[in-house]
């Protein structure tokens, strides 16, 4: 099967065509980047010796449906307009925001822009059977995925408290896109670990809206992003009130996961490192009881590029493609 990829000179972009570049089934097809049209792939992409011969083609609607899949790793508000052009049949699975919220008025409190809809949210270990039945897929956030697969399982089984969870989540700065920023600047990153967008990130409504659909009712949350000295990872804490002990925390998390081959609960006193996961789909999960505080402490650890971008996507396209879903992925992080 052929893979188009739109916004492909971006990081997440790239990690996209790495990964089907290595794919048993999936070849790539169009390669489109707006401002890099024209430029060889390995003049953004110089990983990826394999596209020597491509060149980025401008984001055309025609050519992106000249394929059996689309991946869109477009910036947020730029995939709605486009997915208007394609064909109703053609299976899409977009990075971005465009598609992910249910609700129009915390899209346009969060994104300001047009509301695009909303599809089908791609995170197979809580909404598989969702994802196998749908044709567009909206791919979750890095922080919503990482957040979700912590604290769904508990809040589902009624082990935790939904009115007051809290997250601390440090992501590192390929987070924030490809694009020039003074303050993404290795001069100002290393060094230095800062917060950003406190209580206002626009993730916010997308975690609540997924921890509330696992547990049965709205979520109250705060949520502290951290821009952490790192080209790639996110670390999530995330607490909250909880009178279980840390063996039915265990087990709630260690069942919901059992049969997943991505999401591994490690054994105790072993905690995440997001290094553990880098170049991989996995995410690593760890919890215990701060019996002091009476709180729940889930940590999770995952590669922001894969699990929480590129390798979800390929995960979503391989259900919706009928493909094995691990195909083309790996568990296994790489080190040092």
């Amino acid at each position: 099967m052929r893979a188009a990829v739109a916004g492909a000179s971006g990081y997440a972009g790239g990690e996209l065509l790495r990964l089907v570049l290595a794919h048993p089934d999936l070849d790539i097809a169009a390669v489109a980047a707006g401002s890099s049209a024209g430029l060889p792939v390995t003049s953004v992409h110089p990983q990826l010796p394999a596209l020597a011969e491509h060149t980025f083609v401008a984001t055309d609607a025609a050519v992106l449906a000249d394929s059996d899949v689309v991946f869109l790793a477009l910036p947020h508000g730029e995939s709605g307009p486009l997915v208007s052009q394609l064909p109703p049949e053609l299976p899409v699975v977009d990075l971005g925001a465009d598609f992910r919220l249910a609700d129009p008025a915390a899209w346009q409190r969060f994104y300001g822009t047009p509301y695009a809809g909303h599809w089908p949210y791609g995170l197979p270990e809580l909404f598989r059977d969702d994802i196998r039945a749908a044709r567009r897929i909206a791919s979750p956030g890095c922080y919503p995925t990482a957040v979700a697969l912590a604290l769904a399982p508990l809040l589902a089984s009624g082990l935790v408290a939904p009115d007051d969870l809290v997250v601390v989540a440090a992501s590192g700065t390929s987070g924030a896109g490809r694009g020039a920023k003074a303050a993404l600047l290795g001069s100002e990153v290393m060094g230095d670990v800062s917060a950003y967008k406190v209580g206002a990130h626009q993730h916010t409504p997308e975690i609540r809206q997924t921890l509330a659909r696992m547990g049965g009712r709205d979520v109250t949350l705060s949520f502290t992003p951290v821009l952490a000295p790192m080209p790639r990872g996110i670390l999530a804490t995330c607490t909250a009130r909880t009178a279980a002990s840390e063996d039915e925390l265990r087990a709630a998390l260690s069942e919901r996961y059992a049969d997943e081959p991505f999401v591994h609960v490690l054994p105790p006193g072993q905690w995440p490192h997001t290094a553990a996961t880098v170049g991989s789909n996995a995410c690593h999960l760890q919890v215990t009881v701060d019996r002091d505080a009476g709180r729940a402490v889930v940590v999770s650890a995952l590669d922001n590029l894969g699990k929480g971008a590129a390798g979800q996507a390929v995960q979503c396209a391989n259900l919706i493609l009928g493909l094995d879903e691990a195909a083309g992925l790996s568990s296994a992080g790489v080190a040092p």
